[in-house]
C-alpha cells in the first residue's frame, strides 16, 4: 500500500516536485488554497497562533482541508523545518485521486485522524 505522499506525486500534473528550504513559509492561517501537499523528504511545521502544533515528516500529507470546506481557507501556517521536497496536487487532482483510487482516500483520512488524535490527547 503507497503512503499517501506517493500517491499524491503520482497524480499530480506537474512534472516536477516543489522544494521548499528550510525555514521557508509553504502557506500560511487565513489564505485560500487550492492545493495539497504530500511530504516527500523533509519535515514540515504546523503553527496555530504563532505556536507549533505539529511537526509532520515524509510520507504524510497536508493542506488538504482547504479542497473540501467551502471557503477553502488554510487553517495553519505551513513552514518547512528542513530542506524539504513536496508533491503537489490540486483539487481537480485530488478529487479525481479520490475518485480513482479509493484507498488513497482512506490513508488521507487515516492520517488526518491520527494527527488530530495526537492533537487532542496533548490539550
Amino acid at each position: 500500500m503507497l503512503e499517501p505522499a506517493e500517491t499524491v506525486k503520482i497524480f499530480q500534473k506537474q512534472p516536477t516536485i516543489k522544494k521548499f528550504a528550510s525555514g521557508q513559509t509553504i502557506f500560511t492561517d487565513g489564505e485560500v488554497g487550492d492545493c495539497m501537499y504530500g511530504i516527500l523528504t523533509g519535515e514540515v511545521e504546523l503553527y496555530v497562533e504563532g505556536k507549533v502544533v505539529e511537526t509532520i515528516h515524509a510520507g504524510d500529507v497536508f493542506g488538504m482541508g482547504a479542497l473540501v470546506v467551502p471557503e477553502q481557507t488554510r487553517a495553519s501556517t505551513a513552514i518547512a523545518k528542513t530542506d524539504s521536497e513536496l508533491a503537489i496536487l490540486d483539487r481537480s487532482g485530488f478529487l479525481f485521486a479520490v475518485q480513482e483510487t479509493p484507498m488513497f482516500a482512506l490513508l488521507v483520512m487515516r492520517s488526518y485522524s491520527e494527527r488530530l488524535r495526537t492533537l487532542k490527547r496533548s490539550i
